[in-house]
């Protein structure tokens, strides 16, 4: 199964850093944005979490969440975040539950070899619960930014 927008998303459960249950149904009333990721510490992955994170209180503003998910363990989530300063939970899904449900996981070449890995990608989920918007094969640059404009073009219209 795989989402398409317009349509709920079921409620989604993950172990998130902080020690919290990320559940989806917790969140209804506000607009949540899920930003999948590779990997933590790498250097893409680093930067697009810093946008975000300096983007922040402008999205909080907004009543809006932010979500950072790769199949990191919650323990590299936690050191990662530290590390960093983020003030967003990351989300592990080393299952790859919301990897599948949400399409994310492509073939993918690094040195000549292949593998199977996240396709850095973002999805925005209105305060109702459905899907709105999609963003797939993001590059950084600007991203969190282009995220922002939508939802507060959203919320002005």
């Amino acid at each position: 199964m795989s989402l398409t927008i317009g349509h709920p998303v079921p409620n989604l459960a993950a172990p998130a850093t902080s020690q919290i249950e990320f559940s989806l149904d917790q969140l209804k009333g506000q607009f949540v944005v899920l930003y999948f990721y590779p990997k933590d510490d790498t250097p893409g992955c680093t930067t697009e979490g810093h946008d975000f994170n300096n983007l922040l209180s402008e999205f909080e503003k907004l009543n809006c969440k932010i979500f950072g998910i790769s199949r990191d363990s919650i323990k590299k989530h936690e050191n990662f975040k530290a590390k960093q300063g983020y003030n967003f939970e990351l989300i592990s899904d080393e299952s790859e539950a919301l990897c599948q449900l949400f399409d994310v996981i492509k073939l993918k070449k690094l040195y000549g070899k292949e593998y199977m890995g996240i396709d850095r990608s973002t999805f925005v989920i209105n305060p109702e619960g459905v899907l709105i918007q999609e963003w797939r094969a993001v590059k950084v640059t600007q991203h969190a930014q282009i995220v922002l404009d939508y939802i507060n073009q959203l919320t002005i219209s």
